[in-house]
Parts: structure tokens; sequence; C-alpha cells
């Protein structure tokens, strides 16, 4: 009894209650009060989001790595930038190939985990997970279509951020469901600090060793350093770790951290790694402000994301 008086017994646990045609904010709600484990981090994560995004005064980043853009994800990522709900991704080079290999006609298959990767390897076919991408679609089909793209811009200048080359990617691709293209339209840049570790980045390495071509790196980091000091406040989706993850984490240090911010992994943080920690650890950096509204999510994106989202949109259409 004495500790009903310590403030720590104030959410008593609710059974969840599944009816027909519920919404997926109404499913949200249930798992917020149904207490324990990741449902609660899950409601938490929708609750973040939709402050953020009604709030005029935050700069968003959406950050993911390049794994999700080879599933159907990628069309839930892109329409989240149609939404105008997004100002700034930061993402890995491996997302520039896999929206322009399904951009220009490559088709990706769904596959197993237990495949035999030794048989594939004979078949011609990359396995990504459970993605099967046929390597004709991917290496090879990126190299020919990007190629003339480089002599073309190689014309007009010869140093381009990775920003620029991803807004003239976006300027060239007609196809809605690019997300370099709904990013072009929007106005949303794109930046990708890892970019040389991808198909596309070998191709620009490939095209550099006869042309008077160079990526201006230094061009993006100050752009995300402007990014980052003239925000009021400073919001962030992070969906799984590595480069992208501490891009934004990184930058939003020098403005004393990210004033929201919504993470969502499967990374473990017992052996210390970037992508497995936790948004708390980066408090002691500096990268995420003490009194952050911040909650990490352990799942996987292509199961929780969508539900996330959807919820999000239902309550700003009822805000509407």
């Amino acid at each position: 009894m004495a500790l009903a008086h310590t403030g720590l017994l104030r959410e008593p646990i609710r059974d969840m209650r599944l009816i027909e045609r519920m919404t997926a904010d109404e499913l949200i709600a249930e798992m917020g009060a149904a207490g324990g484990f990741s449902a609660k981090a899950v409601a938490r994560g929708v609750d973040v989001l939709e402050r953020v995004l009604t709030d005029d005064t935050y700069t968003f980043f959406l950050s993911f790595p390049a794994c999700v853009m080879a599933t159907g994800l990628r069309g839930a990522l892109t329409d989240l930038v149609r939404r105008g709900l997004v100002d700034v991704i930061v993402t890995t080079g491996g997302t520039l190939d896999h929206d322009l290999s399904r951009t220009w006609g490559g088709t990706y298959y769904g596959g197993s985990f237990q495949a035999d990767d030794v048989e594939l390897h004979k078949a011609g076919i990359h396995r990504l997970g459970s993605i099967f991408i046929p390597m004709q679609e991917h290496g090879p089909l990126i190299e020919a279509r990007l190629q003339p793209i480089l002599a073309e811009l190689e014309r007009r200048k010869h140093a381009y951020s990775v920003r620029e080359l991803c807004e003239e990617l976006g300027r060239r691709l007609e196809r809605p469901d690019s997300l370099l293209r709904r990013a072009y339209e929007m106005k949303v840049p794109i930046y990708s600090l890892g970019v040389l570790d991808s198909a596309f980045g070998s191709q620009l390495f490939m095209f550099a060793q006869t042309h008077d071509f160079q990526v201006d790196f230094w061009k993006d980091m100050r752009e995300l350093t402007d990014l980052v000091f003239d925000a009021e406040k400073t919001g962030a989706l992070i969906v799984g770790g590595g480069i992208s993850k501490h891009t934004v984490i990184w930058y939003n240090q020098f403005r004393e951290g990210l004033d929201s911010a919504v993470s969502l992994t499967t990374a473990l943080e017992y052996d210390g790694s970037l992508s497995g920690a936790r948004l708390r650890e980066a408090i002691s950096w500096g990268k995420v402000k003490e009194d952050a509204d911040e909650v990490t999510v352990e799942g996987e994106a292509t199961v929780l994301l969508p539900l996330m989202l959807l919820a999000v949109y239902e309550r700003i259409a009822k805000r509407r």
C-alpha cells in the first residue's frame, strides 16, 4: 500500500480488446494500455511522432538503412515524403542502389532466409535477407543507366555534393514510386555520407578514373551543420542503425541534441554497437537532450513502421 503513494503504481494493466474494423490508432491505444514489453514502446513512439509531425517548429529527420528499400517498406517511406512530413532524409548509399534499380525496371522477388546461397550464386541471384535480387537487375543495370547521366552532369560542372547528385537523379526519374523522385518533387534533401560504400558509389569512383569529376562531401557537411543550427527544434525517426543513424545524432549534438526522437531497432545494446545503443545512451554524448521526448522501439521495421505511420496519419486526419 505504501508504494501506491510513491507514484509508481499509476497505470493498471488492461487486457487488449480487439474488435472487427478497428483502426490502427485504436489498436495502438489498446497496445499502450496493455502495458508491458514492446507494445508500450510502440504506442509511445506513435505519440512522439504525432507530436513532432504536427508541430511546425520542428525540423524532422528521417533516417534509415538501405535494406528496407529492397522491401515493400520503400513505398511507405516514399509516401511519408509525399505527404510533406519529412524535412531531411539521411540514409546509406545502398538506398540509391535499390531505388534506382527498382525505378529503372529491376524486379525484386520474395525469397527465403533458408535458401541455398551457393545455388543462388550459380543462378545469378543476390540474396538480401529473404529478398532475391537478380544480379543483372542490380549492379549491371545501375552501371548501364548511371554512366550516361554522370557524363551529362560532368559536362556542366566537375564537383557535386551527394545531395546535389540525389536531386539530379530525382529530376530525371519519372516514376512516382521512386524515393529520389518524391524527394526531388517535395524539395527534401537527401544526405548520405557513406555513399561510396555502394554500387552507386563504385560507379562514381569508376567514372572519376577517366573524368574530372569530384564528390563534394564538405558541402553536404556544411549544409547539415546549417540545418541543425537554423532549426528551432529537431526531431527524428531513426530506422535501424549504422552511419545513417549516427549522422543524425552526430550533427544534432552541435545544437545540444535532438528535442524528440523515435528509434526503431532490432539490434542489441550489450555489445556496445552504435546500432544497438538506445537513445538514452546518446544523452550522455549530448546528441539527444536530457529532457528529450525519446523512445526506442525494439522490433522489425517492416512489421511495426507501417502500423505506427498509419496510426499517425489517422490522428493527423482527425485534426483537420
